[in-house]
C-alpha cells in the first residue's frame, strides 16, 4: 500500500478519535520524557499528526511552535478546525521535502504505515531535519526482524512496516544519534518507542 491509501483510509476513521472513546493521554508521558531531554525550544514538527491536536498542544505549552504534517486530509480538516492558528502539511513524509530545521519531531503511531523499503530513507531525512541537540521520538512494531504485514483491526486495511528494534537501533547510531529512551511500552504488544538526540 501508498501512503496515499493509507490517507484515504484515515479519512474513513476519523470517527475512531472523535468519539469521546479516544484516550488523549496516549503517548502523552512518552512525550514528557522526551521533552525532558530538550536543551532547545525552537521549531517543532508533529509528523502524522492525526486530529486531536494532543501532541501540538503539548508542545505549545512547553514552549515550541509546533507545525504538523499528515497524509489524510480528513484529518487535517479536523485538525485545522481545532488549532486555527497552527500551520499543517498535507503531504506523503515519504516525497516531502523538508525546508524547515527543527528542534523536536515526533511521529507517534504514524510512520509505521510507510513501505519498508522508505523506513531508512525517511528516518535519515528526519534526522537530518533536526538542529543539533534536537530530539525525534517515534513509536514502531518492536519486532526482532524487519518485515511488513495489513490487517483491518480499524476497519479499513491498513500497511505497517519495521525495521526491527535492533534494525532502528542500527541506524540511528549510524546517523550519529544517541539514544536517549527505549521503551516496550504495551507489552505484550509489540509497541514500542525510541526517543533519539542529534548528535
Amino acid at each position: 500500500m501508498k501512503p496515499t491509501d493509507i490517507g484515504q483510509a484515515y479519512d474513513q476513521i476519523t470517527h475512531i478519535w472523535q468519539s469521546g472513546k479516544f484516550n488523549m493521554n496516549n503517548g502523552i508521558d512518552a512525550h514528557r520524557r522526551a521533552l525532558s531531554f530538550a536543551k532547545h525550544k525552537g521549531k517543532a514538527l508533529d509528523i502524522g499528526c492525526g486530529c486531536t491536536g494532543r501532541f501540538i498542544e503539548l508542545l505549545s505549552e512547553e514552549g515550541f511552535i509546533p507545525s504538523g504534517l499528515d497524509v489524510s486530509q480528513g484529518m487535517l480538516k479536523l485538525a485545522k478546525e481545532r488549532h486555527p492558528s497552527v500551520d499543517f502539511i498535507h503531504a506523503d513524509i515519504c516525497q516531502y521535502e523538508f525546508n524547515e530545521k527543527y528542534d523536536f519531531i515526533t511521529a507517534w503511531d504514524s510512520i509505521w504505515h510507510i513501505p519498508l523499503s522508505e523506513q531508512q530513507n525517511v528516518l535519515t531525512k528526519i534526522v537530518n531535519s533536526l538542529n543539533s541537540g534536537g530530539l525525534f521520538i517515534f513509536s514502531f512494531g518492536g519486532v526482532e526482524k524487519a518485515g511488513a504485514h495489513t490487517d483491518d483491526f480499524m476497519g479499513p486495511e491498513v500497511y505497517y512496516s519495521s525495521l526491527g528494534t535492533n534494525g532502528f537501533l542500527a541506524l540511528f547510531i549510524e546517523l550519529g544519534c544517541t539514544i536517549r529512551h527505549l521503551e516496550f511500552d504495551q507489552y505484550p504488544e509489540v509497541h514500542t518507542y525510541l526517543i533519539v538526540e542529534k548528535g
